[in-house]
């Protein structure tokens, strides 16, 4: 990566998350079908819409300020969405799955919520008042989404997972 101004890492930042959507729109299916539990199975559904939704939001970020994202792919989210695969080929299908499944989508959202909460600062800085507020949307439904996962896990999930286990 070269990027000599603000603007040109904010054009980087912007490229690497819009792969990371793309690639989790391939992703949040199959940790659906994975799920054993069919409210976690329907939290991947939903955020799958969601994450549809947030790529409309980065499209219009890249018309409002005129700008051309580079064609990247993000390494990161490569990585993480490999791991949750790992997750689903190596554990039974079953609550001790869905507990891991959960652990796996928490990585991803926290890696959002740092990416989209540096993507937020940087349009501000940039003077970006627009893409600042569509991006700032995406960073809480980000964070929502980590929330109800958690709720998952510590409620349901995870009880599930450790009677399975005994």
């Amino acid at each position: 990566m070269t990027a000599k101004t603000l603007q040109d890492l904010f054009i980087h930042a912007l490229s690497d998350v819009y792969s990371a959507e793309k690639q989790l729109t391939k992703a949040l299916p199959k940790m659906a079908r994975a799920s054993s539990n069919p409210d976690l199975a329907a939290a991947f559904q939903t955020h799958l819409e969601e994450t549809q939704g947030q790529i409309e939001r980065i499209d219009q970020v890249v018309e409002k300020e005129g700008l051309k994202l580079k064609r990247i792919k993000c390494a990161a989210m490569e990585g993480l969405v490999e791991e949750g695969q790992e997750i689903v080929d190596e554990i039974e299908k079953g609550p001790v799955r869905d507990a891991g499944l959960i652990g796996a989508a928490q990585k991803v959202e926290h890696y959002e919520i740092a990416t989209y909460g540096t993507l937020c600062a940087l349009a501000k800085h940039l003077g970006f008042t627009v893409s600042a507020k569509l991006l700032h949307d995406t960073l809480l439904e980000e964070k929502a989404t980590d929330e109800k996962l958690s709720k998952f896990a510590q409620q349901d999930v995870n009880l599930a997972a450790k009677a399975a286990s005994k």
